[in-house]
């Protein structure tokens, strides 16, 4: 932890350099001004020198952000989780919302598979993780190994219970959307507009054809793209370091420039991630340089909420 920073500052410090949250609510605009230039002081002083640093302020509601892919497979999911366990170690009070109707994974990616909700007036109470995340899950609401056969209104009520659980000061949802532009994106869109999207794909052209639709959609319903990540990019040989590109290479990005989108950067093909993932230990809840892929990403959409506002 970074010392003697200002009153309403909170620091995450990680390869060298600082993400700090700054609450600047009922501050004037140079109060908020002479605050902010107090904490980057105070990094300069622990001797870091490149400082990114995030305003809040106090407000009704919580930003939602959707992270959605045109087609399954693609990690959407794996990046859903650790997205949030980043945003949450550099200060956000985040949690996450499991609507991937077809396949809900967070229960496992959180290593809690075997929890379920408490209830309280009617509505739901998130699931604690070990990683300071809370989470509700469809998974959560069947029995385990159960499909989930829902049509269009059972879909539209389950999102709504999933949203509208007891939060508590929860900032920040990252709402883990199914693959594709069916029921469960329309209800979403329509009815808990999020602030943004972020979407998941390989390099692959095949995924990012379908990334494109995914894209399409929100962009019709005026929903902010904060940006595209590229997931499986390049698998480095954990015996003879080779790196190679099962999926290709660098597609998503050049996808992203074309489109006029932000690249928001690349998670690596790992088995290191596979284990993790599969243990219910996301990577970005340590400090290895699996998890530094994930922060790279959660440090350019922190960017994107602070720009917007959130």
């Amino acid at each position: 932890m970074i010392p003697d920073l200002p009153p309403g500052a909170t620091a995450r410090v990680a390869n060298g350099r600082a993400s700090i949250i700054l609450d600047v609510t009922g501050l004037a605009p140079h109060e908020a001004d002479l605050r902010e230039a107090a904490a980057r002081a105070a990094a300069a002083a622990f001797g870091i020198a490149e400082v990114r640093v995030a305003r809040t302020t106090a407000r009704t509601g919580r930003r939602l952000i959707a992270v959605a892919s045109g087609k399954g497979g693609v990690g959407k999911s794996t990046v859903s989780a650790n997205l949030a366990v980043s945003l949450a170690r550099g200060g956000r009070r985040t949690g996450v919302v499991d609507a991937d109707i077809a396949g809900p994974s967070q229960p496992t990616l959180f290593g809690v598979a075997e929890a379920r909700p408490d209830a309280r007036d009617n509505r739901m109470v998130p699931v604690a993780t070990a990683a300071g995340v809370s989470i509700t899950s469809v998974g959560m609401l069947v029995p385990p190994g159960k499909a989930v056969a829902w049509r269009g209104p059972m879909l539209g009520n389950a999102l709504g219970q999933l949203l509208d659980a007891h939060w508590g000061d929860t900032d920040t949802l990252i709402l883990d959307l199914p693959p594709g532009t069916g029921d469960v994106q329309l209800t979403m869109i329509q009815k808990h507009r999020p602030a943004g999207a972020v979407i998941v794909s390989t390099p692959q052209d095949l995924a990012l054809i379908d990334a494109r639709r995914a894209i399409d959609l929100f962009a019709q319903a005026e929903v902010p793209i904060i940006g595209l990540v590229e997931n499986m990019a390049g698998y480095a040989c954990p015996h003879c370091g080779g790196v190679s590109d099962p999926f290709g290479a660098g597609g998503a990005e050049e996808a992203a420039a074309g489109l006029g989108i932000p690249f928001l950067g690349r998670i690596p093909l790992s088995i290191a991630i596979r284990k993790a993932s599969d243990a219910g230990t996301p990577p970005a809840a340590g400090n290895g340089p699996d998890g530094a892929a994930f922060d790279a990403v959660a440090a350019r959409v922190e960017d994107w909420l602070a720009r917007a506002g959130g």
